[in-house]
């Protein structure tokens, strides 16, 4: 059987992105406004992308890399196309 042989530093790692997590997806969903939304968005995406990345060295599979990429940049475009639509709304 075969899995993942995590060491001590795996598991703070997962420990810290996940606390990350829970805090931003808190964030995006009881945020009191659009901006503080965003950025926690923008951080979700930042969280998501840092452990596809992860996953590529865990499983040694360079497609997750490919994928991590391409989200990245989607995530990217999604959150200034966000941010240009609030600045417009305000002003």
């Amino acid at each position: 059987m075969t899995g993942i042989n995590l060491n001590m530093a795996d598991m703070v790692v997962i420990l810290l992105m996940g606390s990350g997590l829970i805090l931003s997806l808190w964030r995006f969903l009881l945020g009191p406004n659009a901006p503080d939304r965003i950025v926690a968005a923008d951080t979700l995406s930042i969280i998501i992308t840092a452990s596809l990345v992860l996953m590529s060295f865990w499983f040694d599979n360079p497609m997750y890399l490919d994928v991590a990429l391409i989200y990245g940049v989607l995530a990217f475009i999604g959150v200034v196309a966000l941010a240009r639509a609030i600045e417009k709304g305000q002003s």
